[in-house]
């Protein structure tokens, strides 16, 4: 059964970044226990803390039946089937999957911190997270919404619908 919602980022910006980020989803949509129930449109925004080529960014809302943590371990094994490596913090990627939020869940491990610690700080996540999903509240933070705003100096640029 799929009672569980989680928000994840998507991005890339290594190779066929485009391609790689609407391939990531088509991947996590044939995982069983994940249905990916929404997608925002593609964005290309200007690399924050790293370098590099500009990345394709995007906001999903999945359904599943894993829990946080196998989610995670789950978006880590995607990753590196796209050949996700880390030489350093930050590097340029070919795929990365944030675990964004899971319900409304606040954890703060070694292994996972939810929600995501940064999130509201960044356009690539806040513009298409709030793009399909208005009025959500990031818990212990307040309203997604009330936090673009504060962004706007970070360069972001929709690209086009997701269809999948």
């Amino acid at each position: 059964m799929l009672d569980n919602t989680a928000y994840i980022g998507l991005g890339a910006n290594l190779g066929n970044a485009l391609q790689q980020v609407k391939d990531a989803v088509a991947t996590l949509n044939h995982i069983d226990g994940i249905q990916v129930d929404a997608v925002s449109a593609l964005y290309r925004t200007a690399p924050v803390d790293s370098s590099g080529d500009d990345y394709i960014n995007a906001v999903a809302r999945l359904l599943t039946s894993l829990d946080a943590g196998s989610l995670l371990d789950t978006l880590l094994q995607v990753e590196k089937a796209f050949g996700r490596e880390r030489p350093y913090a930050n590097a340029p990627r070919t795929l990365d999957l944030d675990l964004l939020l899971f319900n409304t869940e606040q954890r703060h491990t070694p292994h996972l911190t939810l929600p995501h610690p940064r999130m509201h700080e960044r356009a690539f996540v806040l513009v298409p997270l709030v793009e399909i999903a208005p009025d959500l509240v990031i818990p212990g933070k307040g309203p997604a919404a009330g936090f673009v705003e504060s962004v706007a100096d970070q360069r972001i640029l929709q690209l086009k619908p997701f269809c999948f």
